[in-house]
C-alpha cells in the first residue's frame, strides 16, 4: 500500500463511516468547555493565591 492510497482511504473513512457531531451542538460543548475551563482556572488562582499567602505569613512567623 503506498502513501497516496493510504490517504485516499483515510479520507474516504472519515467522509463515510465517522458520525460527527452537528455543528450547534458542537458549538454548544465547545462553550461550555470554555466556561468551564475559565471557572476552574479562576478557582485554581483564588486557591493559589490563599496558599501563597499562608505560607508567606507561616515563614514569617518562623523567621
Amino acid at each position: 500500500m503506498n502513501i497516496v492510497s493510504y490517504v485516499k482511504e483515510s479520507l474516504s473513512e472519515l467522509k463515510e463511516h465517522v458520525s460527527w457531531t452537528p455543528l450547534p451542538e458542537l458549538s454548544n460543548l465547545t462553550v461550555i468547555v470554555l466556561l468551564f475551563s475559565i471557572i476552574f482556572s479562576l478557582i485554581i488562582w483564588f486557591a493559589d493565591s490563599i496558599l501563597s499567602r499562608v505560607f508567606k505569613f507561616y515563614f514569617e512567623l518562623i523567621n
